[in-house]
């Protein structure tokens, strides 16, 4: 059995986005005859909230090596556990390597100092390596003015190339993701790269700095329907505080929940629904049960959900938390929402792997992405799309705001929720693993 190597900061009990993916993945590695092999940093160097229960969601296949870090400084100069666990993990990392069998090295990102360790392993040990994006590393930021964020991507553009020139597998959530980065970093083999299906190679590509052989693979974030089954008790929805307030306890709310981030790309799509919403309140074709809430949104800088509710004067039925809630109550709370709402992106690589989670919890699910995202295939696969608006870059706020209206008009009406879930199948993340294994069978 082959040995994979995944170096990631973060585990349980920190329960971040990106910490499902190496999670997901993982899980279903050993049926496919490799065994996971994971180095991390330990719990207590971690800035985030432990989550206990997440541990339930881990397979016993994994064996995890902690590293120490250095603390959080006072004033807080460097943040990025990445950073601040870099040297231990390269030194952990060369340990291992001289006394097991590692036959790859995998590397999420973020956080994308990590990518670096794998160039670094490789020209001590000579042991082929992949990156996997999570997210872009070099992206756009035409939507972001502050100086942090131009200082990160003048960063990103020095050290991706570094990091990338001698990897031997990159993946990520979607082709999109990642295509950019070959197409920098290889222009002279990208063309060929990004339009051969390595599954059935006979003449390999090379990466020309290596002369080893060279792959990518996309695969998204999938999802292990084991984690659906676990019922917490004893849990306290967000939205029973509003249940105490004198002016709504009589109501039955119907709540509508958005769970996970919000986006910067998501802005101009939240602007049009909560208007869609008004001009339905004041035609007197809304329901007056219904909540909209967002929880775990998170500390974006710009514009807040709620602000925007009270530009379109529905701020009585919006709420927000902005805090994180650990994954396994987002489930359960998704699981007893009567719709569940997706707010995607203006850009259309992005993937949304909260599809996943929000199609198993059998509730219906409305939802807006770019007319190409992935997201929309897996809503229309499951026959799940009646309630999904498709953006469009050419739209106009009105041709938003009247799909909108179309699309929430069908959810008012009651109309059968019957999704084909089977059909998720081939997004799941033991299909997601297999696609990895099969991109890392083909360079070794």
């Amino acid at each position: 059995m082959n040995t994979i190597l995944i170096i990631y900061p973060h585990w349980h009990p920190a329960n971040l986005a990106g910490v499902q993916r190496p999670r997901l993945i993982g899980n279903y590695l050993k049926e496919l005859d490799w065994l996971p092999r994971v180095l991390t940093v330990d719990a207590g160097y971690f800035e985030e909230t432990p989550d206990p229960d997440f541990e339930k969601t881990f397979s016993d296949d994994f064996s995890v090596t902690r590293v120490k870090a250095f603390k959080v400084s006072k004033p807080r100069l460097i943040g990025d556990i990445g950073l601040r666990a870099f040297y231990q993990l390269y030194k952990e990392a060369k340990n291992i390597i001289s006394k097991e069998q590692i036959d790859f090295i995998w590397l999420p990102i973020p956080s994308f100092y990590n990518a670096l360790l794998g160039r670094l392993l490789y020209e001590k040990t000579k042991i082929s390596y992949g990156i996997d994006y999570i997210d872009p590393w070099v992206r756009d930021i035409s939507n972001q003015n502050n100086l942090r964020a131009k200082l990160s991507q003048w960063i990103a553009r020095v050290l991706e190339p570094i990091a990338i020139k001698k990897v031997s597998v990159i993946s990520g959530v979607s082709t999109p993701y990642f295509a950019p980065a070959i197409q920098r970093n290889f222009p002279s083999i990208a063309n060929k790269l990004l339009t051969t299906d390595f599954s059935h190679l006979t003449n390999k590509i090379l990466n020309p700095n290596t002369l080893k052989p060279i792959t990518h693979v996309g695969m998204p974030y999938g999802f292990d329907p084991n984690d659906h089954k676990i019922k917490l008790e004893n849990l306290t929805y967000p939205w029973e505080s509003t249940l105490l307030n004198p002016k709504s306890y009589h109501l039955k709310p119907k709540i509508w929940l958005y769970a996970g981030a919000f986006l910067p790309n998501s802005h101009i799509l939240l602007d049009s629904f909560f208007k869609s919403i008004s001009e339905l309140r004041k035609e007197g074709k809304w329901d007056k049960d219904i909540q909209l809430w967002f929880i775990g949104t998170g500390q974006y800088p710009a514009k807040r959900i709620t602000a925007y509710a009270e530009d379109h004067e529905i701020s009585d039925i919006v709420f927000e938390n902005r805090e994180r809630y650990p994954f396994l109550k987002v489930l359960n709370f998704l699981s007893v929402a009567d719709t569940v709402m997706i707010i995607g992106s203006t850009e259309e690589h992005y993937t949304a792997s909260k599809t996943y989670q929000s199609l198993l919890s059998e509730r219906p699910v409305l939802s807006i992405f770019h007319h190409k995202s992935s997201a929309v295939k897996v809503m229309e696969d499951c026959k799940a799309d009646q309630y999904t608006v498709r953006y469009k870059p050419k739209m106009t706020e009105n041709d938003l705001v009247m799909e909108f209206k179309a699309v929430l008009s069908k959810r008012l009406s009651d109309q059968d929720w019957n999704p084909d879930l089977s059909a998720l199948d081939q997004y799941s993340a033991k299909e997601s693993a297999r696609k990895l294994v099969e991109a890392l069978e083909a360079v070794i």
